[in-house]
């Protein structure tokens, strides 16, 4: 359990520079978009009319409160698929398309995607962490969201939930970040933890990603480089 808390501290490392700064709205206001800029090659059935949403870029009147039932399942952590090279070939074509090596891209998810997680299962309002043979667990009510803008100038929404009941070690807040704005099914998101509410949303340079469970390597692969 300790290494749980371990690493719901580490993940809830504020960054120092380049912070993404908080838009004005309601309650909770809004969230941001996990990277200042970092494109996915990630396979959104996305009409043409979403993809500004997409790439960040949406009025504040659009983000719309969802529920937990968005995330329902059971997911899988893609950064073993980075470390034993089954994404070689995204890096591959991103180096392609942007200003960057494919080492470097590799370089820039590793610490991206990097976490101990391995698995998360949400079933109803029980998230469950997996690490190994080991899992903490809570239950989570909503906490509102958070608009945030980036330097690059889009932006992201976070959809944040507070534990009500749970497993010490299991985070006090959980963010949800998938390129959507209203309620919709994910078919991945990146995921916030930790048990600062406020300095999880400085976080943009540790995003842990996760896909459905159901998918092998090979689904994984061709999801991301389906765009």
């Amino acid at each position: 359990m300790a290494r749980f808390q371990a690493m719901a501290a580490v993940l809830a490392v504020a960054m120092a520079a380049g912070s993404p700064v908080l838009a004005q709205s309601h309650d909770h206001s809004h969230d941001h978009d996990h990277a200042q800029g970092h494109g996915h090659d990630h396979a959104h059935d996305h009409a043409p009319s979403d993809k500004s949403v997409h790439d960040g870029y949406f009025d504040d009147a659009q983000v719309q409160d969802r529920p937990l039932s968005d995330w329902q399942g059971e997911w899988q952590s893609v950064y073993p698929l980075l470390t034993d090279g089954t994404l070689d070939p995204v890096m591959a074509r991103k180096a392609e398309k942007g200003d960057k090596t494919a080492e470097q891209y590799r370089a820039y998810y590793e610490t991206g995607y990097k976490t101990d997680v391995n698995r998360i299962t949400i079933d109803g309002d029980q998230v469950t962490f997996h690490r190994g043979d080991q899992s903490v667990q809570g239950r989570y009510a909503s906490d509102g969201f958070e608009i945030l803008t980036y330097a690059k100038g889009n932006r992201g929404v976070r959809f944040i939930f507070q534990k009500t009941e749970g497993d010490e070690a299991a985070p006090q807040f959980i963010q949800f970040s998938d390129h959507r704005i209203a309620p919709e099914a994910s078919d991945h998101y990146h995921l916030y933890w930790g048990d600062d509410r406020a300095a999880l949303l400085e976080e943009v340079t540790n995003w842990p990603t996760f896909y459905p469970a159901s998918l092998d390597k090979d689904g994984v692969l061709a999801e991301m480089l389906a765009h």
